[in-house]
Parts: C-alpha cells; sequence; structure tokens
C-alpha cells in the first residue's frame, strides 16, 4: 500500500483523504461561491477570467474544457465565443457546484453546455479532443498536479492550448505583507457568508502551500506543454500560466 502523503493546506494527508476533504470544503461554499470570490478578490477574478478568455485563441467552433469549472462564471465566458459547431464541458469533482452552475447556465439561457462530474487525475474524455482546456483557481487543489497535468495533455488536441488562472506569490515583500493581512480576514468573512471558517482557512493555507510561479511552469514543461509561460496580475498574487500540446 502505497504511504505517499500530500498537502492539505498544512496538514499531510492520504491522495485519497484529500481528494475527499476537497470535495467537502466545496460542499460547504457552493451556495455562496462566488459572493466570496467577490469580497477576497475585489471583483478583480472577473476581470482576470476575461483575460483568460481572450488569451485562450479559441474560434467559434473549438471544443473546449473548463476544468476545475466550479460555478460556470469561466464556462459561461467561453460559451458567449463559440458557434454552434462549437462545444464546451464543465467539469468538476464537486457535485453539489454543478448543480448550481447547471442553474446558473439555465436561468442565462446556454443550452451548449455539457456537465461531468470528473476528477482531473482520470478525465472521462477521450484523447486529442479539445483546443482549450483552461483552469481557474482549480489547479492548488488538485491531488496529483503531475498526474492531472499528463491526462490534460492527454485530451488536449495537437496545438491545444491550456491556461491556469491560479493564486500565485506576490513579487514585493510590502505588498505580500499586507495580503496576508487581508487574508486573514478570509475565515470571519466565511464564517459571516456561509456560517463556516473552515472552508476558508484551508483556502489561505493551500495558497501559502502552493507552487510558485517558476516550479508550475517547470511542471507544465516536465508534462511535455510547449511554449510555456507565465503572467502575473495584481503583483504576483495571481498568475496566468499557458502552455501548449505539440502540434506533431
Amino acid at each position: 500500500m502505497s504511504k505517499k502523503r500530500v498537502d492539505f493546506g498544512y496538514q499531510k494527508v492520504s491522495p485519497a483523504e484529500k481528494t475527499k476533504l476537497v470535495g467537502g470544503v466545496f460542499k460547504e461554499v457552493a451556495s455562496r461561491y462566488d459572493l466570496m470570490n467577490d469580497f477576497m478578490s475585489f471583483g478583480s477574478h472577473r476581470i482576470l477570467k476575461r483575460i483568460l478568455l481572450n488569451m485562450s485563441q479559441i474560434s467559434p467552433n473549438s471544443r473546449v474544457l473548463d476544468l476545475a469549472g466550479g460555478t460556470g462564471d469561466v464556462t459561461a465566458l467561453f460559451a458567449s465565443r463559440l458557434a454552434k459547431g462549437g462545444s464546451i464541458c464543465l467539469a468538476d469533482y464537486s457535485q453539489e457546484m454543478i448543480e448550481v452552475a447547471r442553474d446558473r447556465m439555465l436561468n442565462q439561457g446556454f443550452s451548449n453546455i455539457d456537465f461531468t462530474v470528473a476528477q482531473a487525475e482520470s478525465l472521462p474524455f477521450r484523447s486529442d479532443h479539445f483546443n482549450c482546456v483552461s483552469i481557474s483557481f482549480g489547479f492548488r487543489n488538485f491531488t496529483d498536479k503531475e498526474l492531472a497535468l499528463q491526462e490534460i495533455y492527454r485530451v488536449l488536441a495537437p496545438g491545444g492550448i491550456l491556461l491556469i488562472l491560479e493564486f500565485s506569490q506576490p513579487t514585493n515583500r510590502l505588498l505580500e505583507t499586507a495580503y496576508k493581512g487581508f487574508q486573514s480576514l478570509w475565515p470571519l468573512a466565511g464564517k459571516l457568508a456561509v456560517g463556516s471558517k473552515s472552508p476558508y482557512q484551508y483556502l489561505i493555507e493551500s495558497i501559502d502551500k502552493h507552487p510558485n510561479q517558476q516550479a508550475v511552469k517547470q511542471m507544465l514543461e516536465d508534462a511535455n506543454f510547449q511554449s510555456v509561460s507565465f503572467f502575473n496580475f495584481l503583483g504576483g498574487i495571481t498568475s496566468i500560466h499557458k502552455g501548449q500540446k505539440a502540434i506533431g
């Protein structure tokens, strides 16, 4: 039996335990997830997601996978750019998040979206299929990031693009200190918004334990992605990583 331990915030747990615990976090916050995102980012996450969309290079007929798609805000952005010949799938490990997303998308009139409960390390899609895979603030929660990247590479079509928008490491010491002070408010805000501090304490810890920009870049290169780059925003508090599957 494997004795491998992985990070769940500051705890060391088995891979199976992390998968279960992360699922519990998002089950608890699903109904107020977007409200807290707006508070924690002062709304900037919406701008960053539009930047991600514009970096995707999708055409109206592209096939897109929004992985760890949560409540569907990024999925909706992509869906608005696609024609009848295109398709988009929102995949998330949390059934509760997908239910929120499905209701929202129907209310907004989208009918070109598929929904799939899936774990990033074992994607139920055929190889060489998607033109773009996007991940917004979900990569750090994957149980096995290296295996997830292998799966993403497999399901991307040759020349397909991977985009990862994620919390990262501030590049300025003063900004980092101020940011950590702001983070200290998140658990209390979570208590007021969703009735629990623990999901937002985990959020702080998961950001702190997440690999920095250069380390994530190296992970993409190790997974055979080409033309790997990253772009810092908000002084490095967030970054967008980009990689491409080889054409031949």
